[in-house]
């Protein structure tokens, strides 16, 4: 089962001072992954750091990735990577009638414009080495019509369309991109928003999933089969993991 391990794969990991994001940078660190890890949180991604099996093999980087300027300066001290793991993204919801270019503006520039550059900055600087794997965090929002996420969910097809583009560029050398597309998963900011709910509601949701919530390992363990030898043959797919809410 050794093509399941990601022994001395260097991995960038960002968003990965909370959530899930801190989830897979972890997980793929007990897999033998060395993690670069970046957020714009530096409490959170020292905390992270600290939480990996050996940091001395890792490296974490303070960058905001609509600031052109720390991602430059971030890539240029990148080591050649096997594979890239972009979770980094915001969430807001807003009926369509309410919208504005700002709001617009905000929403795709760190979940597609962002996710973007960086993928071509890294490509440009040949800080991907042949046969690395790409992975992007999309949402199971970008496969539905739930009010007021219009442009979340925009962003978020954006960036699966983008991936499967990617993937047909860069099969030539062997780099694969994938998509990652989780329904609703327990973290913090769920559980800010649960907190609002009352337990019948919360459970009446949970409900519609038939094998429940998701957690963040969920995410890491699918991250770890797409980063790994075991998916050298997986790519421009879109991977779904909604405990069987899209099956009704």
């Amino acid at each position: 089962m050794d093509q399941f391990l990601l022994t001395n794969k260097k991995v960038l990991v960002t968003g990965a001072s909370s959530g899930i994001g801190k989830e897979i940078a972890i997980s793929i660190s007990n897999s033998g992954a060395m993690p670069f890890i970046t957020g714009r949180n530096e409490k959170g991604l020292i905390e992270t750091y600290n939480c990996l099996k050996d940091p001395a093999r890792s490296k974490y980087f303070l960058c905001d990735l609509r600031n052109e300027d720390e991602v430059i300066r971030m890539v240029h001290q990148i080591e050649d990577l096997d594979g890239v793991v972009f979770n980094a993204g915001m969430i807001d919801y807003l009926p369509i009638k309410f919208l504005s270019s700002k709001h617009l503006h905000e929403i795709f520039e760190i979940n597609f414009h962002a996710q973007v550059l960086l993928t071509q900055k890294l490509l440009c600087k040949r800080k991907l080495n042949n046969k690395a794997s790409i992975i992007y965090i999309s949402s199971i929002s970008s496969h539905m019509g739930v009010p007021g996420t219009a442009i979340y969910a925009a962003s978020k097809a954006a960036l699966s369309t983008f991936s499967k583009i990617l993937a047909s560029e860069l099969a030539g050398k062997k780099i694969r991109s994938n998509v990652i597309t989780p329904g609703l998963v327990r973290t913090s900011l769920f559980d800010s928003v649960s907190e609002k709910l009352t337990n019948d509601q919360l459970n009446k949701q949970e409900a519609e999933y038939p094998l429940g919530f998701g957690s963040s390992e969920d995410v890491a363990n699918a991250a770890i089969y797409l980063l790994s030898d075991a998916s050298k043959w997986v790519t421009g797919t879109e991977l779904l993991l909604d405990g069987g809410f899209t099956l009704k």
